[in-house]
């Protein structure tokens, strides 16, 4: 007798409609009409520059850059591969320092603990640090829906907050936004601000400071992420620029974090690598204004309650795939970012996603997938990008996003089903195939010269081929094919003419071919 256990079930993604993992639209709608805003570009643009020359002059600095991003690349590739151990002892050393660790399958359950753990202390107030993993779950849109108010403390993210927008950069989420537009945002949205604030950036980070020391003094709950979560010793760490992070891990009484699995490393000493390769990388700084570490509870000194979520949420999903788990190695920089050329015209809303830019095209249709409904938008990500290889030059830790990228599309295309593309291109084999086919294929495709224009090219090509065109011209085909002409008089006499030459520059005639090739005797 035998029990038949069923097949393995490939791991869920993150579940449609929750989080913000998807946005409405494709990437080339949304961007169509990013393109559009000027203020954006020149936004994006002065941003970006100033990031990139900064990284350059500090990564430049030192003379072990490039075996520094090996020894990082090499630790999350470990990490990956023995990701369920790591995380076992990560649970296990938070425990014993008197933490509580919850596993959260999806961002949905991850929002339900978190809220049951706030409502279990009373409060109706939360402050945050900056936390890409809740911006992925939509955890501040659920606890608003559920009377729970939660209040960003990165300037950053507070500016977003208030102008009731979406983040747009990883590390930079209000990168969209100049001095004079923050300034609105600030004197409509902050209660009691100075009707005469100028667009100071001191003046204007004054007004942010003095609106959050309240919140910061009497709210007894603080919501985080985690940089880095260590498995040897059960340390949590944030890294950040303000000392906003500082405030929410040591004032409140209660301290939440929700990490992603993959941010977890196996030892202490790792930080060493990582604390040298983010910072130079996100910001060009050589070393973090603020890196909080915490380990458990500690009587006396700081929250007194502390709570771990493991978030997954399509984490495993992107782990089981042999190629695609290489983009969990990434570390949340936004290098990439900040030399894609794609990203600097469009911006980040137009990738739908808490992940904008090359990682996130790589990322996100990991977690929640590319054909989760009809025409899913998550689908046109793995195509927001030219190929350029700069991403892959600038990742800290090496992650081939070029080649992920075209990995996804290959899958993207095995997914689809019947499509346009695919009929065109089992037609063009049928045609290939047949040399009778493929000279009547030539022959009609010089019915082109028709649409050319008098510069030579085809600005705009006659469907299902008007992609192509939207961002290409298509030089006009040739009066004679390449067959044709071989084998008129005039191709003859040439070939003729080339066999002649190379037997008198030193070349013999091959009888068989009928070509030149080069002479076997020794040269002096």
């Amino acid at each position: 007798m035998s029990t038949f256990l069923g097949m393995p079930a490939a791991p869920p993604r993150s579940p449609y409609g929750t989080g913000n993992l998807r946005g409405e639209r494709k990437f080339s709608a949304a961007a169509h009409d990013e393109l559009r805003n000027d203020q954006l570009r020149r936004n994006l643009g002065k941003a970006t520059r100033t990031i990139r020359a900064k990284r350059l002059d500090v990564t430049g600095e030192l003379p072990d850059w490039e075996r520094l991003r090996d020894a990082g690349a090499a630790i999350k590739t470990d990490t990956m591969n023995r990701l369920p151990e790591l995380l076992e002892q990560l649970e296990a050393k938070v425990t014993e320092h008197g933490g509580t660790v919850h596993w959260a399958r999806d961002g949905a359950e991850a929002n339900e603990i978190v809220t049951r753990l706030i409502r279990a202390t009373g409060s109706s107030d939360v402050i945050k640090i900056k936390s890409m993993a809740t911006q992925e779950i939509g955890l501040n849109e659920h606890l608003e829906s559920v009377g729970i108010t939660p209040y960003e403390t990165d300037l950053a993210e507070l500016i977003v907050q208030l102008a009731h927008d979406k983040p747009s950069h990883i590390l930079v989420p209000a990168i969209h936004r100049n001095r004079d537009e923050i300034r609105e945002i600030f004197l409509k949205e902050i209660p009691g601000v100075d009707p005469g604030l100028d667009n100071v950036p001191a003046h204007l980070a004054a007004a942010a400071r003095a609106y959050l020391r309240e919140k910061f003094m009497t709210t007894k709950v603080a919501v985080s992420g985690a940089n880095f979560g260590i498995a040897e010793t059960g340390t949590l760490s944030v890294v950040e620029s303000e000392g906003n992070g500082r405030m929410c891990l040591t004032l409140p009484d209660t301290l939440i974090t929700v990490m992603g699995i993959e941010k977890v490393l196996p030892r202490y000493a790792d930080l060493e690598v990582f604390l040298q390769l983010l910072p130079r990388s996100s910001t060009g700084e050589r070393m973090n204004p603020y890196t909080s570490m915490w380990t458990g509870v500690t009587p006396g000194d700081g929250p007194q309650v502390f709570h771990l979520v493991l978030l997954d949420n399509g984490r495993t999903a992107a782990l089981a795939d042999k190629v695609g788990r290489e983009a969990l190695n990434c570390i949340r920089c936004s290098a990439c970012l900040n030399v894609c050329p794609v990203y600097e015209r469009a911006g980040g809303h137009a990738y739908g996603s808490t992940y904008p830019g090359p990682i996130g095209a790589v990322l996100t249709p990991q977690l929640a997938g590319m054909h989760a409904a009809k025409d899913d938008p998550n689908s046109s990500l793995p195509y927001a990008s030219s190929l350029c290889g700069a991403c892959f030059d600038a990742c800290p830790v090496k992650i081939d996003i070029p080649s992920l990228l075209v990995e996804l599309r290959h899958q993207n295309t095995e997914q689809s089903g019947t499509t346009a593309e695919k009929l065109a291109m089992k037609a063009a084999a049928t045609v290939m195939k047949s040399p009778k086919l493929f000279t009547a294929a030539q022959k009609a495709a010089g019915l082109g010269r028709v649409v050319a224009g008098k510069d030579g090219t085809i600005g705009r090509a006659p469907a299902p081929f008007g992609g192509w065109s939207d961002s290409r011209d298509t030089p006009a085909p040739p009066k004679q094919t390449f067959r044709s002409w071989l084998a008129s008089a005039e191709g003859a006499a040439t070939m003729k003419a080339a066999a002649e030459e190379g037997v008198a520059t030193g070349g013999v005639t091959d009888a068989a071919a009928d070509r030149p090739t080069h002479s076997t005797k020794d040269e002096k």
